[in-house]
C-alpha cells in the first residue's frame, strides 16, 4: 500500500506556541524571565526542547549551558506536557487532505522527534488521533530521525510498504530522513522559515494543503 507519512510540529500543527511557552517555564524558574518569543524564535521550537534551552540559555551568556540543559530538559516536558494544547492549533485544511488522501486508497500515518507520550496526548486532545493509521515518537525506538528506521516502522505499522512511500514535513530533518530511506520527501512552505525550505532540495513543495492529494499523486502515482 502506498503510504504518507506526516512529521507533527511545523507539519501537522503549530506547536510553537506551547513549545514557547514551556521553555519560557524554564527561564522563570531559573529567575530569569521570559527570554523566547513566538514571533522570533518558532522555528527554533520545532527543533526540540534542548534546542529551545540551548538558544535561550546562550543569549544569557550562561556559563554552563549543557548542564542547565540536562537539568532542566526534564521540567521543560513535565510543563510542556501539563499545557499541551492552550496555544497549538492544526494547519488550515490538514484534516481534509488527510480525509482525501485515505479516500484515494492512500494509508497515512506520523514520524515525529516529539516524545511518543506527548505525541499521543496531542493528537487525541486535538480530536484527530484516530485518523492517522500509525504514530512513531522519538522515543518510540533506540534511534530518532533522520535514521530512516522510525520512518520505515511508521510505513510498515499503517500497513504500508515503505518503497511506496512518502513523508511530509518542514525541516532539514525530515528532508535526511526520507533521503536516508531513499523515499520522496514534501516539505511545507507555511512553517517559520517559508520558501526558505526550497534551499533543501526537497521533491516538492507544499503551500496549502488544498494541493497535498495532487502532490503525492505526482510523487507515488495512484493509491490503487
Amino acid at each position: 500500500m502506498k503510504t504518507v507519512i506526516f512529521d507533527l510540529d511545523g507539519t501537522l500543527a503549530d506547536t510553537s506556541g506551547d513549545l514557547i511557552a514551556a521553555a519560557n517555564a524554564c527561564f522563570r524558574g531559573m529567575g530569569e524571565g521570559d527570554v523566547l518569543s513566538v514571533a522570533q524564535d518558532a522555528s527554533t521550537a520545532f527543533h526540540g526542547g534542548r534546542a529551545m534551552l540551548k538558544l535561550g540559555l546562550e543569549r544569557l551568556n550562561h556559563p554552563d549551558i549543557e548542564g542547565q540543559i540536562a537539568e532542566w530538559y526534564p521540567v521543560l516536558l513535565e510543563a510542556y506536557g501539563a499545557d499541551i494544547d492552550r496555544h497549538t492549533t492544526l494547519y488550515p485544511g490538514v484534516m481534509e487532505a488527510v480525509g482525501a488522501l485515505c479516500g484515494a486508497g492512500y494509508r497515512v500515518g506520523i514520524c515525529t522527534n516529539k516524545p511518543e507520550g506527548l505525541a499521543e496526548t496531542l493528537m487525541q486532545r486535538l480530536g484527530v488521533r484516530d485518523a492517522f493509521a500509525s504514530l512513531i515518537g522519538a522515543d518510540t525506538l533506540p534511534v530518532r530521525k533522520p535514521d530512516p528506521e522510525p520512518l520505515r516502522q511508521a510505513v510498515l505499522r499503517a500497513g504500508g510498504d515503505p518503497a511506496q512511500s512518502v513523508l511530509i514535513g518542514d525541516t532539514m530533518t525530515d528532508r535526511k530522513t526520507a533521503a536516508a530511506m531513499g523515499v520522496p520527501c514534501v516539505l511545507v512552505t507555511f512553517g517559520p522559515d517559508g520558501r526558505g525550505v526550497e534551499a533543501l532540495n526537497p521533491e516538492a513543495l507544499l503551500d496549502h494543503y488544498d494541493d497535498l492529494l495532487g502532490v503525492v499523486q505526482g510523487l507515488l502515482g495512484p493509491a490503487a
